[in-house]
């Protein structure tokens, strides 16, 4: 696990050691343990190391015998073991025992296909100085990140953006173009970044500079076809045999080894199996929050215990006071692009409380999209029983949702929440219906907040419906999943976050085969008879108890509108003040000044929209007004009424 980075002069001119450094300084965090770089010429690539496995031999970057092939890699590749053997039987010799170095013999014999033959999460940069030829790729979910600068001058990439911005000549500047997917979807969707001129390349991608042109193109796609000749029974094994090799694959390490857990059927199956194929106790970490109600119904402590209990786990947790005016603008400068999803909060602390002990984690992130574990996707399922209603029961349902209160954060209200928003999307068809649950603002409403209407008009939620299947109906929001939320919100943050305190974090419900299976699986049955997640759970039946099998789902996130009319109400009104949003001149004040008025009128939860307008401000804070985070931090804290604070006190440990 490391941060790469790296670029190809387009024009000829030689590369400078100083850019490189420049680039790995600003992503130490990635890579605390060691750094290295190869220049040829006009092409040069460097990484940070964080130490997992080979820690004495896997310095990078590496090259093969004669130093025509040089190799950086971030992540890792769990079945490097096995094609090593492949390798050396054609008569391939190693001088380590890296898994970036089976990548680097494996060009060297398969070329380009290589990738079809790794199991695992990473980017790379390999180049081939015969062909003076570059090739960077990234892996099939996306779980590692990789951003690309293109100019006409010259090709650079990193893993993290801000690298890119260290490079001489580039402007650090707003894209406005995705300032619509950002209100819209809570995230910038690849291949756009919030920077201008930087964008990601997207999951399963493969970029190629050879002779001053540019190629890019898609190795994997998801599985599109289910398989209905496999009985239920079938099924259920597959999956429990799936999950167990998954979790037994990603357990290579040469360092201790630990697990994320919140009690969840997701991070209770993975710590499950690791307790099958671990002679001693798994890690385990947990957190809560202290407070009142809203933090009451984000702690998950006492489902954690109870699994780790079972699995005689070295368990650890604690309940923390988050210092969240202090922790944003910080976080937001790890993210690299604003996000409305604050799991981030709870992924950084968490991460954080586990570093003290070990440098790699397991994660349960994926289990919902494999096996059908969001509300979302029984979307249809209770459309069809409501639209079986009389007109006159459907009509009188809907004015009474519209009229009902909305909290998240409060047991009932947040009921009323769910009902407005199921009640108001029952009659759209499955693709309008699907984006009402995942959506922050309606493109309409975001769109009505800028000052700019988009330039592109793209649609990136609707470029997934199309390339997705139709195959099976929750299959191909599976495969939207995959192309969206996934690899831009979820393990963008699950990476930036983890990374941030130079933690491994690996998420073996997302290994490829794993979601291959899952793929294959037909919809009816991940979600038999509306009970989400039924096939998964039948796998997991002797192994987890029904508490934990069927208790009631809570997301990773935080009380963050409890927060919003409680601590961070000073910040919020701050930075969401006329006189702020006029002076930034993104947004048109008026209707920003409305979303907040509804909100704390509890007519609507708005909790995500501000966040994420509260998060693109810090953000533009920190980067177009070019002020450091801890600044930031002490200026909001000044605005909260409150004196700098730790990032987290711990107040309950285990």
């Amino acid at each position: 696990m490391c941060g790469i980075h790296g670029l190809i002069q387009l024009d000829g001119r030689a590369v400078e050691p100083r850019w490189l450094s420049a680039m790995g300084d600003v992503t130490a965090h990635r890579g605390p343990d060691d750094e290295g770089q190869h220049i040829d010429g006009d092409c040069g690539i460097a990484m940070r190391r964080l130490s997992i496995i080979d820690l004495a031999g896997g310095h990078q970057p590496i090259a093969n015998a004669d130093g025509s092939l040089v190799i950086v890699c971030n992540g890792e590749i769990y079945n490097y073991r096995e094609l090593r053997d492949q390798l050396r039987a054609l008569g391939h010799v190693f001088k380590t025992g890296s898994d970036s170095e089976v990548l680097l013999h494996g060009y060297a014999a398969w070329g380009d296909e290589v990738v079809q033959r790794l199991n695992g999460m990473f980017d790379f940069a390999l180049w081939d100085a015969r062909r003076r030829r570059l090739l960077i790729g990234r892996d099939r979910l996306g779980v590692k990140p990789l951003y690309v600068l293109q100019d006409g001058r010259r090709l650079a990439f990193a893993t993290e953006a801000k690298a890119l911005l260290q490079l001489p000549g580039v402007r650090t500047a707003l894209d406005r173009r995705v300032l619509a997917d950002c209100l819209h979807l809570g995230y910038v969707p690849a291949p756009m970044c919030i920077f201008e001129g930087i964008r990601k390349l997207p999951p399963a991608t493969l970029l190629a500079v050879e002779g001053g042109q540019v190629r890019e193109w898609r190795y994997w796609r998801m599985p599109d076809r289910v398989d209905r000749a496999v009985t239920e029974a079938d099924w259920v094994e597959r999956i429990r045999t799936g999950i167990d090799q998954a979790v037994h694959r990603q357990m290579v390490s040469d360092v201790p080894i630990g697990a994320f857990l919140s009690g969840g059927v997701d991070s209770s199956a993975v710590v499950a199996a690791m307790a099958r194929h671990s002679d001693r106790p798994i890690r385990t970490y947990a957190i809560g929050f202290e407070g009142g109600p809203a933090e009451r119904l984000y702690n998950e402590l006492p489902y954690a215990r109870r699994v780790a209990e079972l699995f005689k786990t070295e368990h650890h947790q604690i309940v923390v006071k988050p210092d969240v005016v202090g922790l944003l603008p910080k976080l937001l400068w790890h993210m690299d692009e604003p996000i409305a999803d604050s799991a981030f909060i709870t992924t950084y602390l968490v991460s954080e409380f586990a570093r003290r002990d070990v440098k790699l984690i397991l994660s349960g992130v994926g289990g919902d999209e494999l096996f059908g574990g969001y509300r979302r996707y029984l979307g249809a399922h209770y459309a069809s029983r409501f639209n079986a209603l009389p007109g006159w029961a459907r009509r009188l349902a809907s004015a009474t949702a519209a009229r009902l209160p909305a909290d998240r954060h409060h047991k009932w209200l947040n009921v009323a929440r769910l009902a407005k928003g199921f009640i108001a999307s029952a009659e759209m068809d499955g693709d309008a219906r699907y984006r009402s649950y995942l959506q922050v603002l309606s493109r309409e409403a975001s769109a009505a907040l800028l000052l700019q209407r988009p330039g592109d008009g793209a649609d990136r939620l609707a470029d997934a419906f199309a390339a997705a299947g139709r195959d099976d109906e929750l299959n191909r929001l599976f495969a939207v999943d995959a192309e969206t939320q996934l690899p831009d919100d979820l393990l963008l943050l699950t990476d930036k976050m983890s990374m941030a305190v130079s933690l491994e974090c690996r998420v073996p419900l997302l290994d490829h085969e794993l979601v291959e299976l899952a793929a294959s699986i037909p919809g009816e049955l991940k979600a038999k008879g509306g009970r989400l997640k039924h096939l998964m759970k039948a796998a997991l039946a002797d192994q987890l108890p029904d508490d934990i099998l069927h208790r009631a789902k809570r997301g990773f996130g935080t009380p963050m509108g409890a927060w919003m009319k409680a601590e961070l109400l000073g910040v919020v009104r701050a930075l969401l003040s006329r006189d702020t949003i006029i002076a930034r001149g993104l947004f048109d004040a008026d209707s920003v000044g409305g979303l907040l008025v509804d909100h704390e009128a509890q007519r609507a939860d708005h909790t995500d929209a501000l966040l994420a307008l509260l998060n693109l401000e810090v953000w533009s804070r920190i980067h177009l007004d070019g002020r450091d985070s801890a600044d930031v931090a002490d200026e909001l804290h000044r605005l909260a009424g409150q004196r700098s604070a730790p990032a987290a006190r711990e107040a309950v440990p285990a």
